[in-house]
């Protein structure tokens, strides 16, 4: 045992939890194979942690510690509940008689409890909101009211999904192991979807007072290379690309007092520039292989933007061209959004407008803050001032996230002058 005395136990139980409990809960919930007995564990034994830690000292290996004493917490759970169901006592002999090599994980292998519990949780007898919910509740840790955000539905929604999805997993019996590779690549597009809405929220947060939250991102980040390494399929390796491209850009995202930089007025300087060579050779690596699909598509357009020297310099005609070729494959409102934007870089403000107007005149849209805050950005550069005032107005309505509220304020107090 560690001894720390300078440094309270209950501070290292905290920063463990934040570090490792989704680890700690991955490998309880294959251990215990079911999820709420596998949380209430986890939560158990962080509990003890707060009250052995600071008399017996800190353990070498908190994480294992923490597996290890969750695991008894279930036993001794389930068998309380044997004396009015002796069903559940073999359940917890069950439990109890894993062999070594079942009750540790390698963590850093193929086989990484999170990445089982994602393809568990994306198993296809859950419908695919289901699979995301529960999925980005149990092995990221965002809250009911993060992912609602997200889906722009309510919090109550979200959660009646995430017990539905956890009953039916219970019911069906479903394995928590990563698939065979016969049955891999039909669970890949659930997957793929899963981790970039991860590392969306982490790239750009729904909320809070700060834009990023880089634990997620690079949880996303982490998935997606352990997938490449298990699944080498085009849009794999793209979507890898695409998160290494968007968070090269991180640093430069945010200014020196903390409000936001728009891509275009980024200093170009602080984009890491070891991830975009690596992001680089993945897309041309995708590209070059048959079957690409909108991952890939969209690495290629980040890629030209990461490569181009200056917002003005980038090549607009090829990343509606490539906008274009997502459309015809995988359309929907957003990536038309996305060409509008890129279609007024190319052929100037009052023909993005024009499709903007469209688009958000079809409905599809109009919950969406990023096509009024498009629209009010491309209305300011026409020079329609009540318009856009109009515009960014409401997608202040629609934002949570500080830093953006702070931006579209300072847009709007720029207008009123």
């Amino acid at each position: 045992m560690t001894e720390y005395v300078a440094n309270p136990a209950h501070d290292i139980v905290e920063s463990v939890y934040r570090a490792d409990s989704r680890r700690v809960l991955a490998t309880l919930i294959r251990l215990l194979r079911d999820f709420d007995l596998a949380e209430e564990a986890m939560h158990e034994a962080f509990a003890a942690a707060v009250e052995q830690w600071p008399r017996e000292g800190v353990p070498n290996n908190p994480r294992a510690w923490l597996v290890s004493t969750g695991r008894f917490k279930a036993i001794d759970r389930i068998r309380r509940r044997a004396r009015f169901d002796v069903s559940f006592e073999e359940i917890a002999e069950q439990i109890e008689d894993l062999p070594a090599d079942e009750r540790e994980a390698d963590h850093e292998g193929v086989d990484d409890d999170r990445l089982r519990l994602v393809f568990t949780c994306c198993h296809p007898v859950l419908i695919p909101d289901a699979q995301v919910a529960l999925t980005l509740r149990e092995v990221c840790g965002l809250t009911t009211e993060e992912i609602a955000r997200a889906y722009l539905v309510t919090p109550s929604t979200i959660a009646q999904r995430i017990v539905r999805a956890k009953s039916k997993i219970r019911e069906a019996r479903i394995p928590y192991e990563v698939p065979g590779r016969t049955q891999l690549a039909d669970r890949l597009e659930s997957v793929l979807r899963v981790i970039y809405l991860v590392f969306n929220e982490g790239y750009l947060a729904s909320s809070g007072g700060t834009l990023t939250r880089h634990d997620l991102s690079a949880e996303a980040i982490r998935l997606g290379r352990l997938l490449v390494e298990l699944l080498p399929e085009p849009d794999v390796v793209g979507l890898l690309a695409l998160m290494l491209l968007h968070d090269a850009r991180r640093a430069a995202r945010t200014s020196e007092s903390g409000e936001l930089v728009l891509l275009d007025q980024q200093d170009r300087q602080l984009w890491n520039r070891d991830e975009i060579a690596d992001a680089s050779k993945l897309v041309e690596r995708a590209l070059s292989s048959h079957g690409f699909g909108a991952y890939t598509l969209q690495a290629a357009i980040a890629a030209l933007h990461a490569e181009a020297p200056s917002a003005e310099a980038t090549d607009w005609a090829q990343i509606v061209a490539l906008y274009d070729v997502m459309l015809r494959s995988d359309p929907s409102p957003v990536v038309e959004l996305n060409r509008a934007v890129a279609l007024a870089m190319r052929d100037g403000p009052a023909v993005g407008l024009a499709v903007v107007d469209q688009l958000l005149d079809g409905g599809g849209l109009e919950d969406y803050r990023l096509a009024h805050a498009a629209r009010a950005d491309l209305c300011r550069r026409l020079g329609l001032a009540s318009e856009a005032q109009a515009s960014y107005r409401r997608a202040l309505n629609l934002t949570q996230q500080a830093m953006e509220r702070r931006f579209i304020e300072r847009r709007l107090a720029e207008l009123e002058k």
